[in-house]
């Protein structure tokens, strides 16, 4: 005999434990947001009192403006590292809870059929067609899941690949920028 609260139950166990994965990815996640954070402004500040250490200790104009060019050098470098380090973590995120939302469909699915199969073998004789056509509709929602996943991964590693480029450009141009100043000094 079918019983539907058993399968509720385990539906509910398996809602549970995806939200207990969901919470504790995303306070790992925060953890190394906040970590970076934190390193950057550990960083900005030695910067600062760096710079002002130096520009204490400056005796005339060239030295400040070549002073200043390190600076700017040095403040680029810092942002763009900030941001790669931002977008690691995010990507790195991102591709964590693609493949857990990829592991709960999975589970989803395998219940849902378990769950058709299961009550098919205690419907009222005749219910074939709906039965058939119940199944058929789970079998089309999973390939439409799957050539969603499919097309998503394209487009984010081709996102990937363009912000890596526009990142390793803004290094270039961020490197360049402080050697035409000092050659137009």
């Amino acid at each position: 005999m079918y019983n539907a609260n058993e399968q509720i139950t385990e539906f509910s166990k398996a809602n549970v434990q995806s939200a207990i994965k969901i919470a504790s990815l995303s306070l790992e996640n925060a953890e190394k947001l906040v970590n970076l954070n934190m390193n950057a402004v550990k960083l900005a500040l030695a910067q600062g009192v760096e710079g002002a250490q130096a520009v204490a200790g400056v005796r005339d104009v060239q030295e400040l403006i070549a002073l200043r060019s390190k600076l700017a050098e040095v403040g680029v470098q810092g942002a763009l590292g900030y941001s790669r380090g931002l977008y690691e973590l995010a990507s790195g995120a991102q591709a964590e809870f693609t493949a857990l939302s990829e592991e709960a469909w999975s589970s989803y699915t395998k219940s849902v059929a378990t769950f058709v199969d299961t009550a098919s073998k205690s419907a009222p004789a005749g219910s074939d067609v709906a039965v058939n056509a119940f199944k058929s509709t789970i079998a089309a929602s999973t390939a439409a899941f799957d050539q969603f996943q499919k097309a998503t991964k394209q487009v984010v590693s081709l996102a990937d690949a363009s912000v890596r480029a526009a990142a390793e450009s803004a290094v270039k141009a961020g490197s360049a920028a402080p050697r035409a100043a000092k050659k137009a000094a």
